[in-house]
């Protein structure tokens, strides 16, 4: 089964991902930061983390630094969502090794073909 992290602390976006990629039939975790989803990671290693970037203790940039260096988690893609939407914060995303970056308000539809599009390379 196709496994999936959400690593948010909005519960609102938590529970419409949880719902849909559930449908999708993935197997879903949640994380409410960083630190919470380096530990499930460690314990599930999914297919694709779903990573926003402003969290509580571990944001999003320093979590998927620590994601990039660990050789157990090099399979893992990385999808950032995040309400921040400059530019410069979209090029920070990518270039910490980020697959995709999508700014909140986002589209569900998009968000699950891309990472089925994932899975799929």
């Amino acid at each position: 089964m196709k496994k999936i992290l959400i690593v948010d602390d909005e519960p609102n976006i938590v529970m419409s991902l949880e719902y849909a990629f559930q449908k999708q039939g993935y197997h879903v975790f949640i994380a409410r930061d960083g630190s919470e989803a380096l530990v499930i990671m460690e314990r599930e290693h999914p297919d694709v983390v779903i990573l926003d970037v402003m969290m509580p203790q571990v944001d999003g940039y320093e979590t998927i630094k620590i994601i990039k260096e660990n050789p157990a988690f090099a399979k893992a893609r990385v999808i950032f969502l995040s309400a921040k939407s400059k530019a410069a914060d979209i090029e920070k995303g990518l270039s910490l090794g980020a697959d995709q970056y999508f700014t909140k308000p986002f589209s569900v539809k998009k968000l699950i073909a891309a990472v089925d599009n994932l899975i799929r390379i």
